[in-house]
């Protein structure tokens, strides 16, 4: 089966094909930089993370970008709050942004463009949509005419009558007497007092928040792009504007597949997490907690389009499954110093399906439920294969290069610190030797020493070997 993905704009599966063959530009929007991200944040950045891992794993070069906002009303508010400049606060929570995506295992993208860095063109942009009817100035504002867009509100699937009665309730009357009508929206703003702000034709002042993606996604990829990813949160009105802006500028096709995942939410009623509403826990905090590996399994296993509840629950079954995989990897690597040289056809057969199922359920719309069951039932096969009697090496490879290469597209590193720590082998052949002279006082005692040590001793039939318990 080839590659089916969920169009946001039609609401249907669709076969992917790539706009130039072997290659995918994938754009994401990425966090407001003003505070640490929390794991709502974190959900959408492991989402597209993990189905960018998957396209390279079916062969495609993806340039990936995914934009940094750092100016709007957020930041500038929590700039003068800690009596520092929008900038300052910017790097901090930019670097902050790099240390706990970092920590989850999320590949660097290609490009991470800032909009303070694409001022320039960002007002070009502005002016080319003013030249062509689309925007307005007013007072140094410039707003751009939804209603002459033919099919604003499609991607959002919201009715346009409805847009106005709705906007005409939710913005002040200064802004209102502003505005032809109240559905357009803001390309430009002008600065306030003390704001930090640009010189452009209409005044000083910052760009607009959808302005932005448009800008970055068509200068560092192309006029038309094959995906666009974010929360589902964004699809009205952020990314419909954008969609507006990019076509009415470009007389181009923007996007076309639009992706958008789904919430976190918390507590007994499901409520979506957000910093608005208080109820977040940031990525920076929880990493000192839980091992980050157990973070990126429970995001990375749930279909992105799917609700992810954060609860304990959750982050115990998948430090649970973690530990599962890692185990039988180190099954693997640890019958390889007895293994015959040569390969079991059957198994290698067996193997060859599993892998071929991951694909079938990954090519569904990515789901990644389907898939990660694929991996458990590799991890099942080479614990089984592990304890053979007789088992060969290439076969071990194998299962080992497959099983890692499969935990890899959720971004899961099978691989742990080699354990050649003299003193635990020293301690492990006196509890052998007091097993031998039936002495289980003293046996228990090391077995309890080395647990106190954060060291696992796990007795096999190949003999007993250790590993650091995950913390």
């Amino acid at each position: 089966m080839k590659l089916q993905v969920y169009n946001s704009l039609d609401n249907q599966l669709e076969t992917f094909t790539p706009l130039e063959p072997g290659k995918v530009k994938m754009y994401v929007c990425g966090p407001t930089v003003y505070n640490y991200i929390h794991i709502g944040n974190a959900r959408s950045v492991v989402a597209f993370d993990t189905i960018r891992r998957y396209l390279e794993y079916l062969g495609y070069d993806v340039t990936y970008v995914s934009n940094f906002t750092d100016v709007d009303d957020k930041l500038i508010m929590a700039a003068q709050a800690e009596g520092t400049t929008v900038p300052e606060l910017a790097d901090r929570y930019i670097q902050a942004y790099y240390e706990d995506t970092n920590a989850l295992n999320v590949k660097p993208a290609t490009v991470n463009p800032r909009a303070t860095e694409n001022i320039p063109e960002i007002i070009a942009f502005v002016q080319d949509l003013i030249d062509k009817g689309y925007a307005y100035a007013v007072d140094g504002d410039v707003y751009y005419r939804a209603r002459k867009f033919p099919t604003y509100g499609e991607l959002g699937h919201e009715d346009i009558d409805t847009l106005e009665s709705g906007a005409s309730e939710h913005i002040s009357a200064a802004e209102l007497a502003k505005k032809e009508d109240p559905i357009d929206f803001a390309l430009w703003k002008a600065a306030k007092p003390d704001e930090i702000s640009w010189d452009s034709p209409w005044g000083a002042g910052r760009p607009g928040w959808h302005i932005e993606c448009s800008v970055m996604a068509t200068k560092y990829l192309s006029d038309t792009i094959d995906i666009h990813g974010g929360g589902i949160d964004l699809e009205f009105p952020h990314h419909e504007n954008e969609r507006a802006q990019s076509e009415a500028k470009t007389d181009q096709l923007f996007v076309k597949y639009w992706l958008h995942n789904g919430f976190v939410t918390v507590g007994d009623d499901n409520e979506k997490m957000s910093k608005s509403k208080g109820n977040f826990v940031t990525v920076h905090e929880l990493i000192k907690q839980v091992d980050p590996q157990v973070i990126r399994l429970l995001m990375a296993t749930t279909q992105y389009r799917r609700p992810i509840r954060f609860s304990q629950a959750g982050l115990d079954e998948a430090q649970a499954n973690l530990k599962k995989l890692q185990t039988a990897y180190q099954n693997l690597k640890y019958r390889l110093k007895d293994a015959e040289p040569g390969s079991d056809f059957k198994l290698e057969q067996e193997v060859r399906q599993v892998q071929a199922d991951f694909q079938d359920a990954m090519n569904d719309d990515f789901n990644v439920q389907n898939g990660i069951a694929s991996v458990y039932e590799l991890a099942k096969l080479g614990n089984i294969y592990s304890e053979r009697p007789v088992v060969f090496a290439e076969t071990l490879q194998t299962i080992s290069s497959r099983l890692a290469q499969l935990a890899g597209i959720f971004g899961i590193e099978l691989a742990t610190e080699e354990l050649n720590d003299e003193q635990v082998e020293q301690l492990i052949s006196e509890r052998e030797q007091a097993r031998t002279d039936k002495d289980f006082v003293r046996s228990d005692e090391i077995r309890d020493e080395l647990k106190e040590q954060g060291i696992v001793l796990e007795d096999t039939p190949q003999g007993t070997r250790f590993r650091r318990e995950q913390q």
